[in-house]
């Protein structure tokens, strides 16, 4: 009997983190909302075998990173005549984990094209350590997929060694993301928003970097996908920039928040929970929007 109810229990706490997590998510929360329904009726006769599959995200590094990981000086963008941010100074420690806030998302991207270069800002400079390799996630990824390759072939691209182009160690890395079999042949072009995601993270996990840039990861992403990235990202030793619209990802990832407005820029170290609820910095973001 003991057994039984730890199922129940584990069922019970598995549709409660859904709900925590998504209730105040606009675009799940109809989901959320059936899920209750189903907890408040949740019977031990009800419970099915577990179907929920979790992705095996593992990030590693190629090498340690120094000291010196990143340090922006006096940088400012201006898109469309309105200001993201401007004399933004940054110096990142090794081990940072820093979620990037704003009320304007543009501001966000914008920064992390400018520092993985894709974009140019209007003044100031960056640099990175020596020791640094970089991986990014951009939140747009739909340049990455206008190939006909299969999975097979679109992963392989992004191999370094003759043992990461071997077929047989790409599916296995393919079926870690949940592509097995037949599915490892699609091909790039007709992915779902949500595999399009799983196949960069891939990427990512190919690029042993020891710097993670993050661009709203947990766009298009189903709960286990999230939950499994979320872990992984609370063990990755390394240093992570990111954004996310998640709360419980950037509470639980986060050990500093970088704030850009138009009249000026934050940075505390401390958890998100921290940040909002402190009142001396909401009063101040206040007027910095102001």
């Amino acid at each position: 009997m003991g057994d039984k109810n730890k199922k129940l229990e584990d069922k019970r706490k598995e549709l409660q983190e859904f709900i925590s997590r998504f209730s105040a998510n606009a675009s799940k929360s109809k989901q959320a909302t059936s899920r209750r329904k189903l907890l408040d009726k949740l019977q031990l006769e009800d419970i099915k075998p577990s179907s929920r599959k979790y992705p095996g995200i593992i990030f590693e590094q190629e090498r340690e990173a120094g000291d010196q990981i990143l340090h922006v000086e006096e940088m400012s963008k201006t898109h469309e005549g309105e200001v993201l941010f401007k004399d933004f100074n940054l110096n990142v420690a090794n081990g940072d984990k820093i979620a990037f806030i704003s009320k304007n998302s543009v501001a966000i991207s914008a920064f992390f094209d400018i520092i993985t270069g894709k974009m140019e800002p209007d003044s100031g400079s960056y640099n990175y350590g020596t020791t640094i390799k970089t991986t990014y996630l951009p939140s747009e990824n739909s340049e990455f997929f206008t190939t006909d390759d299969s999975l097979i072939d679109w992963l392989r691209q992004y191999a370094e060694t003759d043992e990461e182009k071997d077929e047989v160690y790409l599916r296995g890395f393919l079926g870690k993301m949940l592509f097995s079999g037949e599915e490892a042949l699609k091909s790039a072009k007709v992915l779902s928003g949500g595999e399009k995601v799983r196949c960069m993270i891939s990427r990512m996990m190919f690029g042993k970097g020891n710097l993670l840039i993050l661009d709203e990861p947990t766009n298009h992403l189903d709960l286990e996908s999230i939950t499994a990235f979320n872990n992984a990202l609370i063990k990755f030793p390394g240093t992570i920039l990111f954004s996310s619209h998640d709360h419980e990802f950037v509470q639980t990832v986060a050990t500093r928040i970088v704030e850009f407005t138009p009249n000026g820029n934050l940075d505390k170290l401390m958890t998100y929970d921290e940040y909002l609820e402190d009142e001396k910095i909401q009063a101040q973001v206040e007027t910095m929007y102001a």
